[in-house]
């Protein structure tokens, strides 16, 4: 576990030393130490995650499936907190994608991270993206941004596409799963 962990924290401070370079490089980035203190618990809690969960898995695909969903969790969180999906970061109907990460979760947790089970659980995740997308443009929810709908649409799109993928990995992993057993070790 210590090597998890000394690993996961090291590869979090690696990427946090970009936005650090960027920052002596360049204006256009400035980041306080609320900003690194924010992106170091996102990293290192989407590296653990990935860490554990990648472990239940044999095969390439499941562990592809497992880093597709950390990372699609990921970058929902960080740009929801940077700029927002709903309008701004302020718009509390960003509060939203907090059901879909729960979907995300407790659907992996009750499938046991099964494969098959987690094709479901990300399947149901992205009809959850999905509904938050559709909520907002029918509510107009963050309407007063300056490229409303088009951002809800293209980033609910993009989002769902990325749970969708997911998904079909965990699909084709319970696929592989499947076949290894009637085929044995060997493949006979």
């Amino acid at each position: 576990m210590i090597n998890i962990l000394q690993k996961v924290s090291l590869v979090s401070v690696f990427i946090l030393l970009l936005p650090l370079l960027a920052m002596q490089i360049s204006n256009e980035v400035v980041w306080d130490l609320a900003d690194f203190v924010v992106a170091g618990v996102l990293l290192f809690c989407a590296g653990l995650t990935y860490e554990l969960v990648a472990r239940k898995g044999r095969n390439t695909t499941y562990r592809s499936a497992v880093g597709v969903a950390v990372v699609t969790a990921l970058l929902l969180v960080w740009i929801n907190l940077a700029v927002g999906i709903i309008g701004d970061e302020n718009n509390d109907a960003n509060m939203m994608y907090v059901g879909v990460l729960a979907m995300g979760s407790i659907g992996s947790i009750m499938a046991r991270f099964q494969p098959h089970g987690m094709a479901r659980a990300m399947f149901a995740t992205a009809i959850a993206q999905t509904l938050v997308g559709v909520i907002a443009l029918i509510a107009g929810l963050g309407s007063m941004g300056p490229i409303w709908p088009r951002d809800i649409l293209i980033l609910t799109g993009f989002f769902t596409a990325l749970w969708i993928g997911s998904a079909w990995l965990f699909r084709n992993a319970a696929r592989e799963k499947t076949l290894s057993r009637r085929t044995g070790p060997y493949g006979k």
